[in-house]
């Protein structure tokens, strides 16, 4: 089994505890959190060793899960690479797209396997949906959630937007054209609440929508492609499909049938409800990094998939930046 190490035991430190604890594939040995009381509440909780350092973790593991605040992401993976241990990091990769960049070269040197925790992309609603997404041009995403103060050291967009930014780079397979974007900063120092459009070179618009200060909490995607419209709700676990097909001979009359107009076949439209599968993500994120470990094969979320996203994030704060610039001048 791959011996796997924690650093950090905060709020999502603990799930990636609990769910290491019952993996069949890793060997959880330990975490180390600098926070005393943290710490002690964690080796309580979970009845596990309790490391004095970092580098004490990184020395005696495998596998490095780093689940720290994201100032500190990349001075763990850097240890860790240096280390050649496998990392799994959680979202955004790092603070800043220097050290992301960084981060890629010593793991390219290192010869390990780095996967970066976007756990959407385990959501079982996507996971049902995604084998009919084939090439959507246009998406519109919502993420809002209600006010809380934990993750407000952060803008809007690293928070809550790179979910759906990462989301929307792994559908769309075309190079991002231009980018513009807005937001306001209501409640803390950064934006709270964001609007960016995202322009590819196919001729496929995204436009992503992210709350912190909403009043329920929504987790949608609406993906729009030829003959197609596809729904997932992230936050309800659901998705819908409607499709439509061309019709040959007579259609059914009990069918819903669209006419397209003169000389071109009718169609019939299809609605699909997938089944979703009751699935623990996070688990099935750090389940999945064992096994392209075990099988020497690509992560499903590869660091070269987190920089990406940040790359993109950072752009939008840019043009909000230039937006807000603007307005006050």
């Amino acid at each position: 089994m791959l011996q796997i190490g924690v650093l950090g035991a905060g709020h999502l430190g603990n799930i990636h505890l609990n769910n290491l604890k019952e993996s069949e594939q890793f060997e959880l040995i330990g975490f180390f959190d600098p926070d005393e009381e943290k710490a002690v509440k964690a080796e309580q909780k979970h009845n596990i060793q309790r490391f004095n350092s970092v580098e004490e973790v990184i020395d005696n593991a495998d596998v490095v899960d780093i689940v720290t605040p994201t100032l500190s992401h990349f001075d763990c993976a850097e240890k860790a690479l240096k280390k050649t241990k496998h990392v799994f990091i959680e979202k955004p990769i790092t603070n800043t797209v220097e050290e992301a960049k960084t981060l890629m070269e010593l793991a390219k040197e290192a010869n390990v396997k780095v996967q970066v925790g976007h756990v959407e992309r385990f959501n079982p609603a996507y996971v049902a949906a995604r084998p009919f997404c084939g090439q959507p041009m246009f998406i519109e995403t919502h993420r809002l959630a209600e006010f809380n103060p934990r993750g407000t050291d952060v803008s809007v967009v690293l928070d809550l937007m790179i979910h759906d930014i990462d989301i929307v780079l792994s559908l769309v397979k075309s190079s991002v054209k231009r980018i513009s974007a807005s937001g306001v900063a209501v409640v803390s120092d950064t934006p709270d609440i964001a609007n960016a459009r995202i322009e590819f070179d196919n001729g496929c618009v995204a436009n992503l929508t992210s709350s912190r200060i909403s009043l329920k909490n929504m987790r949608k995607t609406r993906l729009f492609q030829r003959d197609a419209y596809i729904s997932i709700d992230f936050l309800e676990k659901k998705s819908e499909i409607v499709r439509l097909k061309e019709v040959n001979g007579e259609p059914d009359p009990h069918a819903m049938v669209f006419n397209p107009g003169e000389g071109k076949k009718p169609k019939q439209i299809f609605f699909d409800s997938p089944e979703i599968e009751e699935t623990n993500a996070i688990k099935d994120e750090l389940e999945s990094f064992a096994n392209a470990i075990n099988n020497n094969i690509e992560p499903l979320v590869t660091i070269e998939d987190g920089y990406h996203a940040l790359d993109v994030a950072y752009k939008v704060l840019d043009k909000m930046k230039m937006t807000s610039e603007l307005v006050t001048e």
